[in-house]
């Protein structure tokens, strides 16, 4: 993945699109998390320094079946609607006044402006003739943020003719969005696909993804341990496999651990289980052994009666082997002697990936898993390429203090899963190579 960066053109009076990932957290019209913004920051400085005309775009959020090319009610609103609740018909109207207050990239524009010193100003539409007029109006060093991508149904269907005032006069395209870097819309990836702009490379944020994390899965230091958690089995199934290839030890946690121990032959009781994954289970763990590769499952699990709701209520638990699980009891995290064998096997590695929590680390009491491995992790840092792959594993990290004691965190779970699996990421796949 050897792609060129913003650092190898020239970009002193150019044009420049940028596409962004400003899907910020949002409450009462305020940003409640700044890190994506920070995060584009130094590609968006060095542009503006080095003299470039930079139009910014992003999305925002999931906007209503509004604005699709069919209308596509979500789960909440589909529950509605068949309680009788309302119409499907009532809840477009709503929509139609309430979304482009809620989902406006206004706010993120205003804080953009604050940030660089009064250079970003905001394009009230996409294509039509604000930002056209905006545009147009830009001088060097100065950059304009378009409205939110996603209220025109054409960007996720990558129409050619919405590719084509997207791109409007600009020269040059940078993608900076890794965490859309898996997406084939019209931003992320069209526009360059159909040959509208020929210039296109990575900012900074994908160069680093790619310089750490791809790096990294093409030629990882040994020995190599890929940690996967999370709730299902059926969500990382190639990237099981994948990884099987690539590491030296695979350790599994999270709800997904307890269809591998199914698949043993191990009672579950009533913990998380993909019934019609066990085979696939099976495959893997004879993959692991026929290859010489460590597949670690847990060897104690922390059990409940159920699971806490509210999800971080005071709750009883219990350490049991992950072989002898009650019948009525359901696993939640990983126990104290599979925290030791798993940090254990960290201490020893040169390089370790990690997606998907241990347990329910939402609760203090189930989080004590996933606070061992962010442990095991920081403690081995500067002396292992520590990866975290985006998602809750990401949040995870995060909120437990430990995001200045890894290598890398990855901007986007999806795109990062994708890549975890040998994917070609259509964001990526368009730019230049070097």
């Amino acid at each position: 993945m050897n792609k060129k960066s913003v650092k190898d053109i020239d970009v002193k009076g150019k044009k420049v699109l940028v596409r962004c990932d400003f899907n910020v957290p949002m409450k009462d019209g305020v940003i409640t998390d700044e890190n994506r913004i920070t995060g584009a920051l130094p590609t968006i400085k060095y542009l503006l320094d080095n003299g470039a005309k930079v139009t910014l775009c992003s999305h925002m959020g999931k906007p209503h079946s509004i604005f699709s090319a069919e209308v596509k009610l979500n789960k909440k609103d589909k529950k509605k609607v068949e309680a009788g609740e309302t119409t499907a018909e009532a809840i477009i109207e709503k929509a139609k006044k309430d979304e482009p207050k809620k989902l406006t990239l206004a706010p993120v524009a205003k804080r953009l402006n604050e940030l660089l010193g009064g250079k970003v100003v905001f394009a009230s539409d996409v294509i039509g003739p604000d930002a056209k007029a905006k545009r147009d109006n830009l001088k060097n060093g100065e950059a304009v943020l378009l409205e939110n991508l996603r209220f025109h149904h054409e960007e996720e269907g990558k129409e050619e003719n919405f590719c084509r005032e997207l791109a409007y006069d600009a020269e040059v395209y940078v993608n900076d969005a890794f965490g859309t870097a898996h997406r084939s819309h019209a931003s992320t990836a069209a526009i360059v696909e159909y040959g509208i702009i020929k210039t296109a490379v990575c900012g900074f944020l994908i160069e680093k993804e790619l310089s750490v994390m791809a790096a990294t899965l093409e030629n990882p230091p040994r020995p190599f341990v890929a940690i996967l958690g999370g709730a299902k089995v059926a969500d990382k199934l190639n990237v099981i496999s994948n990884l099987l290839d690539k590491c030296d030890t695979l350790i599994i946690g999270g709800g997904m651990a307890y269809t591998f121990l199914k698949a043993k032959g191990y009672e579950v009781g009533t913990s998380l289980l993909d019934e019609e994954k066990l085979d696939y289970c099976r495959d893997m763990m004879e993959k692991a052994a026929k290859a010489g590769k460590e597949l670690l499952l847990p060897i104690d699990t922390v059990v409940t009666d159920s699971f806490p709701e509210p999800i971080d209520a005071e709750i009883k638990t219990q350490i049991v082997p992950s072989d002898k699980i009650p019948a009525n009891k359901m696993g939640m995290d990983i126990g104290e002697k599979t925290r030791k064998l798993y940090a254990d096997k960290v201490k020893n590695a040169k390089a370790v990936i990690w997606n998907g929590p241990m347990g329910v680390f939402e609760n203090p009491t189930l989080a004590k898993g996933t606070i061992a491995v962010a442990q095991a992790l920081a403690d081995v840092y500067g002396k292992c390429t520590t990866i975290i792959g985006g998602g809750d594993s990401a949040a995870a990290i995060q909120q437990l203090g430990f995001a200045d004691k890894v290598t890398h965190i990855s901007t986007g779970g999806g795109a990062s899963l994708e890549l975890f699996e040998g994917k070609v990421l259509p964001g990526i796949a368009c730019l230049n190579d070097k």
